[in-house]
């Protein structure tokens, strides 16, 4: 984890205060590593924060805040950030973003939100916000680490929650072995490997919530580093037309 980061506010160069706070940990970041970062930080710099007392709801969102017992205006937020709503149920609001992440509350979420009643929304456009912070490592730094952006999702029939890579740049979000043999011989058929998922979930081993270190560099992986920023998080997406489960 790299300790020393400020609290970031609205406009701030994200990419350049985690090149510093690095370097002031010894982390002098290279090509080869990769950094993932707390979603929270990443829309805090985009200004990507609402005060609920500022949110008038619809007729639509105090019927389903009624429905799941939260508050209406928060409904409202998730309503506005969403292109669908799967599951609506007491505790529970499971929606399509309109980014296309399946997730509870549309991502929002109001933890590590300085202010009362203040939530902060998931980024626009997470893979434009993980190049945008790649390159300002860049100009930083000197060198251009694959950057994730990670959130913390629940999972259908597993309980807990893990990170996921929800942006990405310089890093292949997916690693294809179809077609490749297993120790036995056999072809492979459906080994489909996520590593920017992997790359979050265990980047967010070194990152507890109430600890203030909302970024981590992860050493080893630099055959997986690309000069090009690449498709993004947004591979891992699985079409509508292949989900099984909604």
């Amino acid at each position: 984890a790299i300790e020393g980061l400020p609290e970031i506010e609205a406009g701030a160069d994200l990419g350049a205060l985690i090149a510093a706070a690095a370097s002031a940990s010894g982390l002098d970041l290279g090509a080869g590593d990769v950094v993932a970062i707390s979603q929270k930080v990443v829309s805090k710099a985009e200004g990507r924060t609402r005060a609920l007392g500022d949110v008038e709801s619809s007729e639509t969102a105090v019927s389903l805040a009624a429905e799941t017992g939260k508050d209406p205006r928060l409904v409202q937020l998730i309503l506005d950030e969403s292109r669908s709503v799967l599951r609506a149920e007491p505790g529970v609001l499971i929606v399509e973003t309109r980014e296309g992440w399946i997730c509870a509350n549309a991502g929002i979420d109001t933890s590590n939100v300085p202010g009362d009643d203040v939530v902060a929304l998931l980024p626009r456009d997470c893979d434009a916000s993980a190049r945008r912070i790649r390159g300002e490592i860049r100009v930083a730094a000197g060198a251009a680490p694959g950057v994730v952006i990670a959130d913390s999702f629940g999972r259908a029939w597993r309980l807990g929650q893990a990170d996921v890579a929800i942006g990405c740049a310089g890093l292949r979000a997916l690693d294809d072995w179809r077609g490749r043999r297993d120790a036995q011989g056999r072809a492979l058929e459906a080994a489909l490997v996520a590593v920017a998922d992997e790359v979050a979930a265990a980047a967010n081993l070194v990152r507890a919530k109430d600890s203030g270190t909302p970024v981590a560099v992860i050493r080893g992986l630099g055959r997986r580093v690309t000069a090009e920023d690449g498709p993004g998080a947004a591979e891992l997406r699985r079409a509508a037309a292949d989900d099984l489960f909604r």
